[in-house]
């Protein structure tokens, strides 16, 4: 079984009563169903598991449910043999944005007490904006991310003793050796082509098969733009919604990878604002990740983002590296100087970065240029800007050097992140393998 940090937030959640139903958020594929489950059924007898799109497509059992005496006898008409009592009894609820009116539901669930729950939803940040009565005080929100570049690296055999001696070496800014480091790029390009997705990395693990991983890379990808169509009723939205989806591959091979309002349906005089709600959509299904413009960089960064520019990333490197090369691994694993990775490396970058509680901003100033993440820095209440770099000329990068210059920003610790081995310091600037990203975390 593939491991997943994720596991045990899960746990503490389902062990510890709080009074709020844990629903674990993300997008379609991550394996939010897959985790539960295995939580669920190695820590109750009684594990019960009902899937509301299944529901909605079959039975239709939930569909009227309204009350917790609706719910109780819906569900006892599946599982009535497993509702024991609250310390055995776990009720998973599945795809829980199918019956929207649910959630509304969970406060009297909860305050009922008579079983564990938990829940999942693949759009429920779609839902619950539309939701009128949202329980806040009595769900618990988890959001869940496709498999990081640590669970990957675990996937394919680096054990715990490494991890924990690569992250002290990390801690004290100290490198790997010539061949760990060798070991852990090899598998950091190979993540770059594999990606995430459970499904993916796995068949990786087990067949080592590029054209299984592409199909069901671009069977993914396919559904991401499909579930417009399912979840937005305007027919119209779901046009530009989509539209804007297929754009963001080609946006990021372009210089300035921001999205450009014009571009989205080929009218001039189009602005950002008016397509907040296509936007919103992306982003909260999980399928997009979204980094703000920032011109004016001053801790904490949320409240100095910029509405106008905005940059989308896919939710998976290697969804994205499937669209840009499809079968031809060649280009990511020999390195090929002929090929710019960037937008790659730019993207698992994000996808760390967002999985490990980081919201995402740039850096944007038509005097100084861009830089290409800058995140808040906790502990000198200032903010640390990041470039990311795939090719040898790691060490030209004019927007950083700008931006640490200025004193007003007051930058304590700024980074460079590229294939060179080695950790080091010059002219305030920290240098790191790419990979130590994955050590880069929010709390």
């Amino acid at each position: 079984m593939l491991y997943r940090k994720i596991e045990e937030k899960i746990e503490d959640c389902l062990r510890n009563d709080s009074g709020r139903m844990p629903i674990v958020d993300g997008a379609r594929q991550v394996g939010k169903s897959f985790i539960i489950r295995h939580v669920g059924e190695r820590m109750f007898p009684n594990y019960i598991e009902i899937n509301m799109e299944e529901d909605k497509r079959g039975e239709r059992l939930f569909a009227d449910v309204n009350t917790v005496s609706d719910f109780y006898m819906a569900l006892s008409t599946i599982a009535g043999d497993k509702m024991k009592d609250k310390q055995t009894t776990l009720v998973f609820i599945d795809e829980i944005q199918a019956y929207p009116q649910l959630l509304t539901l969970v406060k009297f669930l909860m305050a009922d007490g008579r079983f564990r729950y938990i829940a999942s939803g693949s759009m429920l940040g779609i839902t619950l904006r539309k939701t009128q009565s949202i329980p806040i005080g009595s769900i618990q929100r988890i959001r869940m991310y496709p498999m990081d570049f640590e669970e990957f690296i675990i996937a394919n055999g680096v054990g715990r003793i490494a991890l924990d001696q690569m992250r002290q070496l990390f801690e004290s800014n100290k490198p790997l050796s010539e061949a760990i480091h060798n070991r852990i790029l090899n598998l950091f390009r190979k993540y770059l082509l594999v990606g995430g997705m459970p499904a993916c990395v796995q068949i990786f693990v087990t067949q080592q098969n590029i054209v299984t991983i592409r199909n069901i890379q671009r069977d993914i990808h396919q559904l991401y733009a499909e579930d417009a169509a399912k979840y937005e009723m305007d027919a119209g939205r779901k046009l530009k919604i989509q539209r804007i989806f297929d754009l963001i591959p080609s946006n990021m091979e372009n210089k300035k990878k921001r999205i450009v309002a014009k571009s989205i349906e080929g009218k001039t005089g189009k602005r950002m604002e008016d397509y907040q709600d296509e936007f919103d959509y992306l982003i909260s299904s999980g399928i997009a990740l979204d980094v703000k413009a920032v011109s004016q960089p001053t801790f904490p960064l949320v409240q100095n983002m910029g509405k106008n520019l905005l940059k989308l990333y896919l939710n998976d490197v290697g969804i994205f590296s499937g669209i840009l090369y499809r079968n031809n691994i060649k280009p990511v694993l020999d390195d090929s100087v002929s090929v710019n990775l960037g937008a790659l490396y730019e993207t698992v970058v994000a996808q760390e970065l967002k999985a490990h509680g980081f919201s995402l901003y740039y850096y944007d100033n038509k005097q100084n240029g861009e830089v290409d993440y800058l995140i808040d820095d906790y502990e000198n209440m200032t903010v640390s800007p990041i470039e990311v770099k795939s090719g040898r000329d790691y060490k030209i990068h004019s927007a950083i050097n700008k931006f640490i210059s200025n004193k007003s920003y007051n930058v304590s610790k700024a980074y460079v992140f590229s294939n060179e081995r080695n950790v080091f310091e010059e002219n305030g600037i920290i240098y790191l393998p790419i990979y130590y990203i994955m050590y880069f975390k929010a709390d």
